[in-house]
């Protein structure tokens, strides 16, 4: 069975006839983490495809466009803004939006068609949702009073941000049909929203009903990428559109077990505590008995929740990889 056609079935909740579960690192390991496997023994010259088969993980492909052009101004320190009002929003307006990206994006899809076509890779794209590119703007804690202060203007760019995204997508969907995509959001940490339902409704669920339903019509799952606790945010989340999340983090109180019993139609990717990879065999395969039921109920591709941290050594990521099949196999058996 092609990687393509297994995500796309695993996805969908139909795992009768699967010969397993995909096995996704969907986030790029940590430069640390490379760094250590390289002095371990992992060739440092292979492509990203090549990496993954060596490594004994399915194939994916990942885009994730630009919202703003290379030469945009930037914040003068971590986590600050370019902007704080309207004014200022014209002033950088030029810099967003770049009218070059549509077919830079199609290009890339284009490319990646034929492969595609034939199954040897998944391919999804990520863009900025309506929490994370204003927060880009503002700076991240002018952001959180932007929305008081600033509503007419904050609706504004959510407006702007969505009618650039459409232009994109038309773009992306002329070429090619990729089997998720991830709204980059990080709107929870790990005591659950960084905003109100209040809020997530006036100014988060407009922008999302724009966009959503464009992409679910071409055949593309919506997830939404936050870390944190996402768990109080789940039916805002399928009232808006949203068809499940990832990564998951299991250090943030994420109960993938609770969150399957409650939504049994909720897309989940990820779940695996990463932080006791270092600890071994034993340990992993607790985890993935842990997650086993959740596997068998479908909706749900394993994966660590977050980046492989640099912390485990290339052996203990190989017997990782040599239980996800395993587990993944498991996991669909009649």
């Amino acid at each position: 069975m092609t990687n393509a056609l297994r995500v796309k079935r695993a996805l969908a909740g139909e795992t009768s006839g699967l010969d397993r579960l995909p096995m996704l690192e969907w986030a790029s390991w940590w430069d640390l983490t490379l760094k250590r496997w390289a002095d371990e023994g992992l060739p440092m010259e292979l492509g990203a495809d090549e990496r993954y088969r060596t490594l004994g993980m399915d194939v994916h492909r990942q885009c994730w466009f630009r919202h703003k052009a290379p030469d945009c101004p930037r914040p003068l320190k971590q986590g600050g803004g370019i902007m704080a009002d309207e004014s200022d929003y014209e002033r950088i307006k030029p810099y967003l939006y770049p009218g070059d990206e549509p077919r830079r994006v199609r290009d890339i899809f284009a490319a990646w068609e034929e492969d595609h076509a034939r199954g040897d890779v998944c391919l999804w794209f990520s863009m900025d949702g309506g929490f994370w590119f204003p927060r880009t703007l503002f700076g991240i804690e002018s952001h959180f009073y932007s929305f008081y202060d600033e509503p007419e203007l904050y609706s504004r760019i959510l407006d702007d941000l969505a009618d650039y995204q459409l232009k994109v997508l038309e773009q992306i969907y002329a070429v090619s049909t990729p089997e998720f995509m991830t709204l980059a959001e990080d709107m929870s940490y790990n005591k659950g929203p960084m905003l109100s339902k209040k809020l997530f409704m006036e100014f988060i669920y407009p922008y999302y009903r724009r966009v959503i339903p464009f992409i679910r019509a071409h055949g593309t799952r919506v997830l939404i990428d936050s870390d944190g606790d996402i768990s109080e945010m789940v039916p805002w989340l399928i009232e808006a559109g949203v068809e499940g999340a990832l990564p998951l983090e299991y250090q943030a109180g994420v109960d993938v077990k609770k969150l399957r019993a409650d939504f049994p139609e909720f897309i989940m990717l990820g779940g695996f505590n990463k932080r006791i990879m270092k600890d071994g065999e034993e340990a992993m395969r607790r985890e993935f008995e842990r997650l086993l039921p959740v596997m068998r109920a479908g909706r749900f591709i394993p994966s660590v929740d977050h980046q492989t941290p640099p912390d485990v050594p290339l052996e203990n990521y190989r017997v990782y990889v040599q239980l996800m099949e395993e587990y993944a196999r498991k996991a669909v058996l009649p």
